[in-house]
Parts: C-alpha cells; structure tokens; sequence
C-alpha cells in the first residue's frame, strides 16, 4: 500500500521505536499540530501496554489535542479493538491507523 510521506513517516517512526527497544511493536502519532510521538510495547511483569496506547498516552501528556493519523508495525494479527477505542476516545472519529509489518510494508489501513 502507498502511502503520503507523512504517513510514510510515521511508519518508518514505529519500526525505528519498534527495533531500538527490540520490542513486539512500535508505533507512531501525528497530532493535528503536527507533531509526532513514538513508543514501543512495554511488557513488565507488574504492567504492561501496547506501542499504540503508549504513544497516545505521550501525545496526550504532551498537551495534543487529538491526532491526524497513527501507525502500528507488529507481527500480529488483527483485531486491535483496544488500541483502535484509545485512538478513537483520544483523537476522534475517522483517523487513520496504518499498520505495518517489520520491514515497513504497510499492509492494512483501519479507521477508528
């Protein structure tokens, strides 16, 4: 799937988060001011969180006020209701979610 630049962006953000923490996921947000943040899975035994819901959590800490567009680059496979209510709840109907596997090919494009 083609994607923008921008979008392609976000894509490239996620694997680079995804492959310096060597997580499952990385993942990436576009606020509607432009700004981007990154995050990766983070799996403790006392807590854990998907690379998506992290990285909205930092947009939304940073003063965002919803999000343009995300990307998830995963190995796994569909559904990703949880991460989709988070990026729905935060930034809104209708944004776009790219998801990607390791090598940036993005393979699905989803709607919160």
């Amino acid at each position: 799937m083609d994607l923008p630049p921008e979008d392609a962006k976000l894509v490239t953000l996620s694997r680079t988060s995804r492959a310096r923490a060597q997580a499952a996921e990385g993942a990436a947000v576009r606020d509607r001011d432009g700004r981007t943040y990154t995050a990766s899975t983070v799996a403790l035994d006392s807590f854990a969180i998907s690379a998506l819901q992290l990285a909205i959590a930092m947009a939304a800490s940073s003063g965002a006020n919803g999000l343009e567009a995300a990307a998830l680059v995963t190995e796994q496979d569909a559904p990703f209701d949880d991460d989709l209510s988070v990026v729905r709840e935060f930034g809104g109907e209708d944004v776009p979610v790219f998801v990607a596997d390791a090598a940036g090919n993005s393979h699905t494009r989803l709607v919160s």
